[in-house]
């Protein structure tokens, strides 16, 4: 179906050509992002302004035409895609106000993750999150998915991190958390809906199974649906509206500006890498470094050092590893270089009781610090390498409770052999129980497809049900695990966050 011709004739009004891309080449190019999806959009708009996004919304409610928002698009899940509208940010949303010395920085959607970081560096700061893809993804997106990544864990993320929100609800409304005009304007023009998402709010904290269920599922790394847990954390309905953002992925409204509390940047800072006999003995040694000095925990399998292994400048003995062998990659860093050495001690001191196969000892030495960095970071290009032509490389994140984290890691390796994921790697962000596994998977034929679904729903089953886990840690819901939220959180909380959608986009013109 082609797009209304008055919706065209208006959106021509309000944005100029230059902007406007509706031709084949145009929206074949934008119909793609970072994950395996293709979307074809009918039209694409470069935005440059809030005011854009509020007139567009505006006219978007009116005509009941569809609308998803593009940052970066370096989502993984296929949650920037769309086959209606659209609107990608263009390159004025990129101001920043650095306060307190760097203890608060605000932020627009357009700012590069890296580049918010470096202007925090001369505080000696930087914002919580830390995906992989911080040099090249948006504040936008981070903010839209509630993006962690390697040191962030939970506590770190933006949702624990935000100190204000600028938004534009679904009808063009423009709400400034940090504004007390704003916020009272708010109160007046949509009571009805605050005092919604307040009795909404109430009746899940009455509700002790379901507010149990959330507060247990935001222990865990969770981007899985809505973020309940703001109705949980807080009763004024402002602040539960600006938490219920991050993470919506853009189903609930467009991000304006976001302001963080920042946290310290430490200047020191060491790496190891120390190669365990088995899963078990990893993941054991995984649970007390979780009480240790660590900024950062990574975990790599034996699948994943393979993929690796004959690359240059890797250490000489991954290639002679045990087949049984997981590897953990541990940073430590602190505001000393003293402060270091005693983290450093400590840290070996709380291993010292672990069979150890191989190991590379803490070094501070920068150069071999990216050496070591670098096993982590080229297993998944390492992935792509092998891929036959015509197959795509997925990634997944799940979280294990970090106390079932080995028989998790050995639970998902059984089912690569089950599948027939012959490729298939496995690491993560282990102090989290947050493990990503990447494949290659072809949709050429319907064999290939129903190989894909056995595997999903197993992974489903394996992740939600039995072990009480999350089916996406970091990456977004997104189209990949839009099916499955129901089965991972249950019909009372699945049907709580469709009132919430209901509520906040009656029309559902936000990324359906």
């Amino acid at each position: 179906m082609s797009l209304p011709a008055a919706f065209m004739a208006e959106a021509a009004r309000l944005i100029p050509a230059e902007r406007r891309f509706s031709d084949a080449t145009s929206t074949l190019a934008f119909g793609t992002d970072a994950s395996f999806y293709r979307l074809i959009p009918k039209l694409v708009i470069r935005v440059e302004s809030e005011e854009e996004v509020i007139a567009l919304l505006k006219l978007a409610q009116r005509m009941r035409v569809p609308v998803t928002f593009r940052a970066a698009g370096t989502s993984l899940s296929g949650q920037a895609l769309s086959d209606s509208v659209l609107l990608v940010l263009g390159d004025h949303w990129n101001q920043r106000e650095i306060r307190d010395n760097g203890a608060q920085v605000r932020l627009q959607p357009g700012v590069i993750g890296a580049q918010a970081n470096a202007w925090l560096a001369p505080y000696g700061r930087k914002i919580g999150p830390d995906p992989a893809s911080i040099n090249a993804c948006k504040i936008g997106g981070i903010v839209a998915n509630n993006a962690s990544g390697m040191c962030c864990g939970t506590a770190q993320n933006t949702y624990h991190t935000l100190a204000g929100m600028r938004l534009v609800l679904a009808d063009g409304t423009l709400l400034d958390t940090e504004s007390r005009d704003s916020r009272q304007a708010l109160r007046s023009s949509h009571r009805a809906l605050l005092e919604q998402l307040a009795e909404l709010g109430r009746q899940t904290r009455a509700n002790a199974p379901l507010a149990n269920k959330i507060r247990h599922k935001y222990r865990l790394k969770n981007t899985t649906g809505l973020s309940l847990n703001a109705l949980v954390d807080f009763e004024d309905p402002i602040d539960i509206l600006s938490h219920l953002m991050v993470g919506s992925e853009g189903t609930l409204g467009f991000i304006s500006a976001v302001t963080y509390h920042t946290v310290p940047d430490h200047p020191h800072k060491a790496s190891a890498l120390i190669v365990f006999p088995d899963v078990v003995s990893c993941c054991l040694a995984v649970t007390v470094l979780k009480q240790q000095p660590v900024s950062a925990v990574e975990l790599l399998d034996r699948r994943s050092l393979r993929s690796v292994q004959a690359k240059p400048g890797m250490p000489a003995f991954v290639q002679q590893l045990s087949a049984g062998a997981c590897a953990l990659l541990i940073e430590a860093r602190a505001a000393t270089d003293e402060g270091l050495e005693r983290d450093i001690q400590q840290v070996m001191a709380s291993l010292s009781g672990f069979a150890v196969e191989q190991q590379v000892p803490f070094t501070r030495d920068a150069r071999e610090n990216a050496r070591l960095w670098a096993i982590r970071k080229d297993t998944f290009p390492a992935v792509g390498a092998v891929r036959e032509t015509g197959t795509t490389v997925i990634i997944e994140d799940v979280t294990f409770p970090i106390e079932r984290l080995a028989e998790g890691v050995n639970r998902l390796i059984a089912l690569f052999e089950k599948h027939r994921y012959d490729e298939a790697i496995l690491f993560g962000h282990a102090l989290e129980g947050n493990l990503h596994f990447v494949f290659t998977q072809g949709f050429n034929n319907p064999e290939e497809i129903a190989r894909y679904q056995g595997f999903m729903d197993d992974v489903a089953q394996l992740v939600a049900v039995e072990f009480g886990g999350s089916l996406k840690a970091e990456h977004g819901t997104g189209r990949n695990m839009a099916p499955f939220v129901e089965l991972e959180w249950g019909e009372d909380a699945y049907q709580l966050m469709w009132q919430l959608k209901r509520l906040l986009d009656p029309a559902g013109i936000l990324e359906p």
